[in-house]
């Protein structure tokens, strides 16, 4: 198991309609390097250099969880958990299931 993936996903709203689940500090420098540049500001910065630092092992993975986490409550794209996950949607073909 990685040790770098967080004990609880984050979500955050990416577009109108995209929701980007955060499972893991990988994710979350993504998530952040992938801001765009006009809309970078002190909270990203900090945020950035947390999740790197937690990266690299110079601080708990939880403190780069909560920083992600707190970042999206800043920018106002936190979102709570999705109430349906995709592993709850049944399959209409059966699930790559053979008939006997």
């Amino acid at each position: 198991m990685n040790s770098k993936v967080f004990d609880k996903p984050v979500y955050l709203k990416e577009r109108r309609e995209l929701i980007r689940e955060i499972t893991c500090l990988e994710d979350a420098i993504d998530f952040l390097e992938d801001w765009p540049e006009r809309d970078r500001d002190i909270v990203h910065d900090a945020t950035l250099k947390t999740c790197y630092m937690a990266f690299d092992g110079h601080k708990p993975v939880k403190i780069g969880r909560d920083a992600i986490r707190s970042f999206g409550e800043k920018k106002g794209i936190l979102v709570k958990s999705p109430g349906v996950q995709p592993w709850m949607i049944r399959s209409r073909s059966g699930g790559g299931r053979l008939s006997a």
